[in-house]
């Protein structure tokens, strides 16, 4: 029977992997990978050994249209990124979309992701929140910080580590640099931390201890 399951790996632990996970993906015809040699050395981890094809943002558009033909033929696929779960600032959305609209049935098992146990770690609010992910780099810029001026909800980002001053000095300046937040690094990994504090402590303390890894940054809502 054909169907599509989204398979969410670790982020930095292996031992976060979900024995349902690696149930799925060794039971799966193929599995669509976001980078094939970072994901060899996980599935090698779990001597997993279906067969990988590559998946990801700069081949995906030219690529559904011949994976939804096989799924509809009765192929079973997996989609995983490097990290997390797929869709979430991964690619992912256009495969799910494109298999709804041919009834090939969709499933994501829950998992590992970054953004969760950010938001619940920074002790801000989380009865409600907003997800960004990441900000444009340049063009859109300005008018994406424009309309968070007035969001009431918690706000949560992804940022690359080099970037990450530039970014809190962006936030400080439309939001104020007195509002709190907290910045994580390397979640899940051995050198996990969390800096809390304003924008402009955050952004003092990170250009003095310039950070590594992957980072997530959650900041208070406005009058939070």
């Amino acid at each position: 029977m054909s169907k599509l399951y989204l398979v969410p790996t670790p982020i930095g632990n292996l031992k976060d992997m979900t024995f349902r996970a690696v149930e799925v993906l060794n039971s799966v015809d193929k599995i669509l990978a976001e980078d094939t040699r970072t994901s060899g050395k996980l599935l090698k981890h779990y001597q997993i050994e279906t067969p990988m094809q590559s998946y990801h943002m700069h081949n995906e558009h030219r690529m559904i249209e011949g994976l939804v033909k096989s799924m509809a033929a009765g192929t079973v696929m997996a989609l995983i990124s490097d990290a997390g779960t797929p869709a979430i600032s991964d690619p992912g959305f256009l495969i799910v979309r494109a298999c709804i609209q041919n009834n090939i049935p969709v499933e994501c098992l829950p998992g590992a992701t970054a953004f969760v146990p950010a938001l619940v770690d920074s002790g801000l609010p989380n009865d409600r929140f907003a997800f960004e992910g990441f900000l444009p780099p340049k063009k859109g810029r300005q008018t994406r910080l424009q309309m968070l001026t007035e969001e009431s909800k918690t706000m949560i980002f992804y940022e690359a580590p080099h970037k990450l001053v530039k970014t809190l000095q962006d936030l400080a300046k439309v939001l104020g640099g007195d509002r709190q937040a907290s910045v994580s690094r390397e979640i899940s990994k051995l050198f996990e931390t969390h800096q809390r504090g304003s924008l402009d402590a955050l952004r003092i303390h990170f250009e003095q201890h310039p950070p590594k890894g992957e980072i997530v940054i959650v900041v208070a809502g406005k009058n939070s």
